[in-house]
């Protein structure tokens, strides 16, 4: 997908779009993690300090052994929020292979994208499209793969207004996704023998550039993590059972100091 001329007629993503020129100058003060390092993609585009669109909601855990409750974000139609890619890797690399963690409730029968990645001429190299059938975007260098090939997990439904821990591992031709640490879905990736994601763009939550729809829903976390393998230990290192502590790790859990006086009780709107 690429840029069109025409500006966005129902959802503008930022009060002042970035220019290429801009993206190189950056729209945030924040770094992301090194590539060895999981990059804390709610931590970078500051959701803890609730953005427009965004505020506190309890998370996964309502009741954590050991710990204080889970803290998650509750994403509205107008939240608009969007950071360059070099933000997130400031080294200029996006790892080839890679893992995507989230926990997440989208509200219920919702279709859209959560995570978008553009290179500098608009083109969507990246995207995550959660909801009643998940699909995961993914367009290398070289075009591939086409459109029509890329990986949609028709047994899958996120968005049943329940909280899902979904892990994305892309290794070498293949992509899997696994839902709640048991179900696991593998689709071939027909993308090119060392494929680059260019860094050189910017990155969009909750929608892609020209959408109408939008994310709306919670999310307590979303992590991009250079290591296929992270995918298959989610829920053992990185958002673990209730029953589990929290433990020195990317959970958009900060700052638990403000979490009394911010959070809010569950809602039913996501019903």
């Amino acid at each position: 997908m690429q840029w069109g001329n025409e500006q966005p007629q129902h959802r503008p993503l930022l009060a002042c779009w970035p220019s290429p020129m801009d993206l190189v100058a950056g729209c945030s003060a924040q770094l992301g993690a090194s590539s060895s390092e999981p990059v804390d993609v709610l931590k970078i585009l500051d959701f803890h300090s609730s953005p427009g669109g965004v505020k506190q909601t309890q998370g996964f855990c309502a009741i954590r052994r050991g710990s204080k409750p889970d803290v998650a974000y509750r994403v509205g139609k107008q939240a608009q929020l969007s950071t360059p890619t070099k933000q997130l890797f400031p080294d200029g690399v996006f790892p080839e292979d890679f893992s995507i963690l989230m926990t997440i409730k989208p509200k219920v029968g919702i279709q859209a994208f959560l995570l978008s990645v553009y290179n500098e001429q608009g083109i969507q190299q990246l995207g995550v499209e959660v909801g009643r059938t998940p699909v995961f975007l993914y367009e290398d260098q070289h075009g591939k793969p086409a459109p029509e090939d890329y990986p949609l997990f028709r047994t899958i439904n996120l968005a049943d207004g329940k909280w899902h821990r979904v892990a994305i591992s892309v290794e070498k031709k293949t992509v899997t996704m696994i839902i709640d640490c048991k179900k696991k879905v593998s689709k071939p990736l027909s993308r090119s023998n060392n494929a680059v994601i260019n860094t050189d763009g910017i990155t969009v939550f909750g929608t892609r550039i020209l959408d109408e729809e939008v994310f709306e829903g919670d999310i307590q976390q979303l992590l991009l993590v250079g290591d296929p393998r992270a995918a298959y230990e989610y829920c053992e290192h990185y958002s673990p059972d209730c029953e589990t502590p929290h433990q020195e790790q990317p959970q958009a859990q900060e700052p638990e100091d403000e979490v009394k006086s911010t959070l809010e009780g569950p809602s039913d709107i996501f019903h």
